[in-house]
């Protein structure tokens, strides 16, 4: 249960860096968009004080800034690790100038529809992991069923090619940046509404999760190959660290030290592996 609850807001990210990776771009910058993304909420629902208004808010927002990255990538031609890192900070910076560095406590969702179908539970089980199993399915689809998939992976695995077959490479790459934006923005409120609060510095510590969920998952970091199913399964195995760390009495400032190697261990047999196909 504890896994169901936590998990999916790190995982519903990995999703679509899973499908942005593949096509050989990455963002960084999704652990500001879930704290950016609620600003869209705030400013909405204290407007207009209707939760679903703010929930599309928040999904707009989470796009805009997919849009951004998108636009800096594809358009000026900056590549995704340099932009993303930028717009990391540019988000977060932005979250903190707009609600002049507050907290906001969202007692309002209590008893909404809205706040019902993200964060409540069905059969016992939180609605959040629900989101995430149907999310899985429909990105899984996009993947290995429908032609954003197909184009993803000929980017990834040779862009000069896929402009040679007349993909369009610029349109694949900024509907996938929009998406991983969109996914951000609706784990941070999926996150706020589960705490019923907001507060700027939110989605900070879901960076390397989200990233070692997709490395372990079998997805290439030079692109062309990846696996949702993968990612899917490799978000619980990660999520699952922090609790084994503290089940064998370490301490949890192992966690990132941890994660990181898994990282750095996971690129490095996908490494090893396209050196070895390339003979």
């Amino acid at each position: 249960m504890s896994y169901a609850q936590t998990v999916p807001y790190f995982g519903l990210v990995a999703l679509g860096l899973t499908m942005l990776i593949v096509a050989g771009d990455i963002d960084l910058s999704f652990s500001s968009t879930f704290a950016m993304g609620m600003v869209g909420y705030i400013g909405v629902e204290h407007a207009t004080h209707n939760v679903a208004l703010g929930v599309l808010a928040t999904l707009a927002v989470g796009a805009a800034a997919g849009l951004v990255n998108g636009f800096f990538v594809t358009v000026v031609g900056i590549p995704a690790l340099v932009v993303t890192i930028g717009t990391q900070f540019l988000y977060r910076g932005l979250t903190l100038v707009l609600v002049n560095g507050r907290s906001y406590t969202l007692t309002e969702i209590d008893h909404t529809i809205a706040g019902r179908l993200l964060v409540g539970r069905w059969f016992g089980m939180p609605m959040q992991f629900f989101w995430f199993a149907i999310l899985a399915v429909v990105v899984w689809l996009l993947m290995y069923r429908h032609r954003l998939g197909a184009n993803a992976h000929i980017i990834g695995d040779n862009r000069q090619a896929a402009g040679l077959m007349g993909i369009p490479i610029m349109r694949t790459r900024m509907i996938l940046f929009v998406l991983t934006g969109v996914l951000a923005a609706l784990a941070g409120m999926m996150n706020s509404f589960q705490v019923f609060n907001f507060y700027p510095s939110q989605g900070s510590g879901y960076l390397l999760p989200a990233l070692a969920a997709v490395f372990v998952g079998g997805t290439s970091v030079f692109g062309g190959r990846g696996t949702i199913w993968g990612t899917f399964v490799g978000a619980f195995l990660i999520g699952g660290i922090e609790a084994g760390i503290v089940a064998v009495g370490m301490k949890d400032f192992y966690t990132e030290l941890i994660y990181g190697a898994i990282i750095l261990a996971a690129v490095s047999v996908h490494a090893l592996l396209q050196r070895n196909l390339g003979r």
